[in-house]
Parts: structure tokens; sequence; C-alpha cells
């Protein structure tokens, strides 16, 4: 049991591998997992239960050091679209250029 489930903790960290990027997780996720963990481990200290259990919450620690590891080196690409289409770098680029002293001929035919 502690064996599964710390594999089903695991396919976020290989998914984030192999894309290479963690823009497609929201920062709220970082958030629950934080506070998961947090309480996981304030829990195994309070409440009496075999030191194996213990042991197996540091899993969730192990995994989310992980997570900030990738969020770390993997920088947010703004030049990636999203799932809508839209790269953030790329509406940057399309600013309007301001052109001084520049004169048009008027074809008046």
């Amino acid at each position: 049991m502690y064996t599964l489930g710390f594999v089903s903790l695991c396919p976020q960290l290989f998914i984030n591998y192999k894309l290479k990027s963690v823009a497609h997780l929201p920062i709220r996720m970082f958030v629950y997992k934080f506070f998961n963990t947090f309480i996981d481990d304030v829990f195994a200290c309070m409440v009496e239960m075999p030191m194996k259990h213990r042991l197996m919450t540091l899993r969730d620690d192990v995994v989310f050091a992980g997570f900030i590891y990738q969020w770390f080196i993997y920088r947010t690409d703004l030049t990636r679209p999203n799932e809508y289409g839209i790269a953030f770098a790329a509406e940057e680029e399309k600013k309007p250029i301001k052109i001084e002293n520049l004169e048009y001929e008027k074809d008046e035919n």
C-alpha cells in the first residue's frame, strides 16, 4: 500500500520532466500540495501511530521537493502558446511602432 501510494504521486513529476515545463500547472496546485504536506507532517508528529507510517508521510515531502525543484529549473516559457493559443511574449512584440517625421503623398486619382 505504501509503495503504490508513492507511485501514484510520481506521474506528474514524470510529465513535467518530459515536457520540460511546469507552465501547465497552476500555482494553486502548489499551494494545495504545500498545505497537504504540512498538515500530514503535523498530524504524523501529534497522533500516535507506527513509525513506518510516520516515515511514509515523508513521501509527500519528497514529491513536493521534486515539484519545487522542477518549478525552479523549468522556468515559464512565455513564447509557448497556452491552451487558448495565446503566447504572452508574442503579444508584447506586437506593440505599435511610433514613426515620426514621415510624409505620405496623397493620390487623388
